[in-house]
């Protein structure tokens, strides 16, 4: 070796320990799948960022969220979920409803998941127990399907006379038979009988709406589902136009024009997945993670819309009024 080239090397080996250590650590990668819209969804994400920064974990700094958004087509998430777990995240969140974990569940089974679901994830065979799932997938259950008597129920308190109640279901959905189950159960303990309309796009929202003004349906309940989220202004319109009275599952449908809502702070629960997919970026196992419940529930009122419905509010139901969005 020529004695200058030699000197070279021995002087680019006194300084490549000190280039080594300049170099960044990789970033973890946390894949967010989604089947809901990023636009609509801004919020949401704020909650989740919010969660994961209570732990110290700060998107851009020390972790990269890579994110994907099916904008209510189930039939995309697959893909989407491929695309997300080739870059080996080390978790993967599961977001806008039991669809989205179906395909996170089955995509793999050794990257932790943080799920957000519907209905009891037990029942769904998602996680052995609520106290200990104990597989690589655990999250948060919103209970939705728990509280359909709830809202049923708040509907009847504004049309008491009415003897039945329709209701929402998007076919494509996982959650649908069990939502009619849990829908007709809440009817019958409630003593109405309910007429079910299935839309899973605009069009089929149109003839839903068609068909409820047909049968003279007095009130409607909507579900949790990611495409009735996506949709909410459009219901509000809907529900508006044709003087139906709804009540949704998600106080963004009563800021976007519904009439009322009930159920959980949907943004805490983003706050919550936040924080258990910091815990498991910092070496956290899913496992011993228990599935989170909500322990608040919100009723919201829009007066706007109520006063469009030309409805009257009994004192009952106003004394039990969390926001009303004016």
């Amino acid at each position: 070796m020529k004695r200058r080239a030699f000197i070279k090397l021995i002087a680019w080996s006194a300084v490549w320990p000190l280039a080594a250590d300049a170099q960044p650590a990789n970033k973890p990668v946390i894949g967010f799948l989604s089947a809901r819209s990023a636009k609509e969804s801004a919020h949401l994400v704020d909650a989740f960022r919010k969660g994961l920064a209570e732990y110290g974990v700060i998107e851009g700094q020390n972790a990269t969220i890579d994110y994907r958004w099916a904008d209510s087509h189930y039939e995309r998430l697959a893909g989407q979920a491929s695309d997300l777990l080739a870059q080996q995240p080390a978790v993967l969140i599961s977001v806008g409803g039991d669809m989205t974990a179906k395909v996170a569940a089955a995509a793999t089974h050794t990257i932790p998941i943080v799920a957000v679901f519907i209905g009891d994830p037990v029942v769904g065979g998602f996680v052995a127990s609520l106290s200990r799932p104990g597989g690589n997938i655990t999250g948060v259950s919103n209970l939705n399907a728990v509280i359909e008597a709830k809202r049923i129920g708040l509907l009847r308190d504004l049309k008491p006379g009415m003897t039945t109640v329709g209701a929402l279901l998007n076919p494509d959905s996982i959650t649908a038979a069990a939502q009619r189950k849990d829908i007709e159960e809440a009817a019958r303990t409630t003593g109405l009988k309910v007429e079910f309309m299935e839309a899973k796009n605009d069009p089929e929202l149109d003839a839903a709406f068609k068909s409820i003004v047909e049968k003279h349906i007095p009130a409607l309940l909507v579900p949790a589902d990611a495409f009735f989220a996506a949709a909410r202004e459009k219901l509000a319109d809907l529900a508006a136009s044709n003087r139906v009275p709804a009540i949704y599952s998600l106080k963004e449908s009563v800021v976007s024009g519904g009439l009322m809502s009930y159920g959980n702070d949907l943004p805490d629960t983003y706050r919550l997945i936040g924080t258990y997919a910091a815990r498991i970026v910092k070496g956290a196992k899913p496992a011993d993670l228990p599935v989170l419940q909500p322990t608040k529930f919100e009723f919201v009122l829009n007066r706007k819309a109520a006063k469009v419905l030309d409805l009257s509010i009994p004192a009952g139901v106003l004394s039990i009024i969390d926001e009303v969005i004016e």
